[in-house]
């Protein structure tokens, strides 16, 4: 079984995204499972970041902590990430060797120190080049061939000129050379090329949102940047001229949600998306969809809080927030993808329903899905639904000027656009009568809150997003024992988790819910009825998700399994913890 982990840590600015990138889409496009993710501090320049790229033979959604590979760019970053290195695996770290012995240590056969500076200067003639360096070598310690890079780095850098592309290959293949004459030891990182296996997409999570919202007819889309969710505005940016998108971006947030719902009345598919220091500011904005029933599907990319908090690392703390936020009362979908294939689809459903049932439909990601990049297989197009959900209203067979866009009898989601000939569309964000017009009747106020709460209960039965692991195969949802419960990315540690606990002899199984509101109660319970122990593993401090499990079906949670130093989880962490709880 091939599971290894490459790590490339330095200081912001020497290109480990980069690195990372080239490497993810190479063994990607050789047939192999990739996930890549990143920590990196909140800072242009300098300070300790890595990213890791973690390549198996089966699909993998999160990362490892372990190490078979480390590539440190500068010396600062070797000890660091010691700890976490395999028996036997190599670290590369940019130093100067001594010039008659070489680099190679007898005592130390897997620290590889390596000139990367002074090849970048010499060979590229700019140190920025020490990426390329740095994957040359990498090239060798896994017994990849130099041309599979070469080729990447024409696709790469082609925009930039030949010049710029054959000094990345002349670097390269310096770091190829070096690593071929001096390193000694045998690296346990070999990768063979696979005999025969599918090319894979590699997505981000921000890039599955946009992908999907581009396949769901988005027109639209406003919004100001932030970490991280920032890179679903600039790839729709990038495709706006390609399927007709107006992005726009505002002076904030409140003018993102605000320029998305006037978008969204007017008649097109239109979205936004923020993380939750910037949703804080769209909640009135959330109001206002509410009360006038004008669709609009909102993206919540989580970071640790509060304020600022840690702007580039992962949590799952906005989920209660996202539950409650806005004034009063009034239905929203939550949906939280746990993969960039989920993210696809969930994006997806989020648009029909929101037009379907005139509500506003969050995508609750967070870092860790938004940044990390996975192998999925080639996407179901014909999964997709995009239903035409708007009423055509009949002018010649009612009065002119009869149009009641908020009946209180009927279809409660018919809707007709403005500038409809001889009719008037109002919509209002007071509280109004059938018509929309603003009103201060008590009876108009009681109808209007049946009209739009009576939504909730069909909605609750479009909401199935409950993965169980493993199937069941019998008529009973779940074996006994141990039930871990999670949301959004941390299903692929918890899902790694349950393997290696089960090959240990314990029982455990897990669900999954990737939507959130309204609640699936009902499933739930089915799904978790024949469990002695509910445990769920969340990334956040006070178990929100345990929270919402017993508000909504009274079911009692044991424990829950808290992470909320901005780090993602890993499979040993869940296992350890399961392991000892009571």
């Amino acid at each position: 079984m091939i599971d290894l982990t490459f790590r490339i840590a330095g200081q912001a600015g020497q290109g480990m995204q980069s690195i990372s990138s080239t490497l993810g889409r190479m063994f990607a496009r050789a047939g192999l499972h990739v996930f890549t993710s990143h920590d990196l501090m909140s800072r242009i320049r300098g300070g300790h970041n890595f990213s890791s790229i973690r390549v198996c033979d089966l699909p993998v959604t999160a990362p490892s902590g372990r190490v078979n590979l480390l590539i440190a760019l500068d010396e600062s970053s070797l000890s660091p990430h010691l700890a976490e290195m395999v028996p036997a695996g190599v670290a590369i770290f940019d130093a100067e060797a001594d010039a008659d012995a070489g680099p190679f240590e007898p005592d130390k056969p897997f620290r590889f120190p390596m000139p990367m500076t002074r090849l970048a200067k010499h060979v590229g003639k700019n140190p920025v080049m020490i990426n390329a360096v740095a994957l040359g070598a990498v090239m060798l310690l896994a017994d990849y061939p130099l041309e599979l890079l070469k080729a990447m780095f024409q696709e790469t850098f082609a925009a930039k000129g030949g010049q710029v592309v054959q000094a990345n290959i002349a670097c390269a293949k310096a770091g190829f050379d070096y690593a071929a004459q001096y390193f000694k030891a045998a690296c346990p990182c070999k990768l063979a090329l696979p005999t025969q296996g599918n090319k894979r997409l590699l997505l981000t999570g921000d890039e599955a949102i946009a992908l999907g919202a581009i396949c769901s007819g988005v027109k639209f889309h406003s919004g100001y940047p932030m970490s991280p969710s920032t890179p679903i505005m600039e790839y729709l940016a990038a495709r706006g001229r390609e399927f007709g998108i107006v992005v726009e971006q505002t002076e904030d947030e409140i003018g993102g949600i605000n320029m998305a719902l006037g978008a969204s009345y007017a008649g097109v598919r239109a979205m936004t998306a923020t993380s939750g220091g910037g949703f804080a500011l769209m909640t009135e904005g959330l109001g206002l969809s509410g009360i006038s029933e004008t669709p609009i599907v909102v993206v919540i990319c989580s970071r640790p809080g509060p304020a600022t908090g840690f702007p580039t690392r992962t949590e799952q703390a906005d989920l209660l927030f996202a539950l409650h936020a806005g004034q009063d009362e009034s239905p929203r979908f939550i949906f939280a993808p746990g993969t960039a294939e989920q993210a696809f689809y969930l994006t997806n459903k989020a648009f029909d329903l929101s037009q379907k049932y005139q509500v506003p439909a969050i995508v609750l990601s967070d870092q860790l899905l938004s940044d990390s990049a996975a192998t999925v297989e080639d996407l179901d197009l014909s999964r997709l639904v995009n239903r035409d959900h708007s009423q055509q209203f009949k002018a010649q067979a009612r009065a002119p000027y009869a149009y009641q866009r908020y009946a209180a009898t009927g279809d409660t989601c018919a809707r007709l656009l403005p500038g409809s000939a001889n009719q008037t569309v109002v919509a209002a964000g007071h509280e109004h009568n059938q018509a929309g017009y603003i009103t201060e009747s008590a009876s108009d106020r009681i109808q209007m809150m049946d009209r739009r709460l009576g939504k909730l209960k069909p909605m609750r039965d479009e909401m199935d997003g409950i993965t169980a692991y493993p199937q069941p195969s019998g008529p009973q949802p779940l074996a006994p024992g141990p039930l871990l419960l999670c949301f959004g990315s941390t299903c692929g540690a918890v899902r790694e988790a349950v393997d290696i606990l089960r090959a240990q002899g314990t029982k455990v199984s897990m669900l999954h819910l990737s939507e959130l509101a309204p609640f699936p109660a009902r499933l739930l319970t089915e799904h978790a009825c024949r469990s002695r122990r509910l445990i769920t593993v969340e990334g956040n401090a006070t178990a929100q998700l345990a929270r919402l499990i017993h508000a909504e079906t009274r079911l009692h949670v044991s424990s829950s399994i808290l992470k909320f130093d901005g780090r993602p989880f890993t499979a040993a962490e869940v296992v350890r913890e399961v392991a000892g709880s009571p």
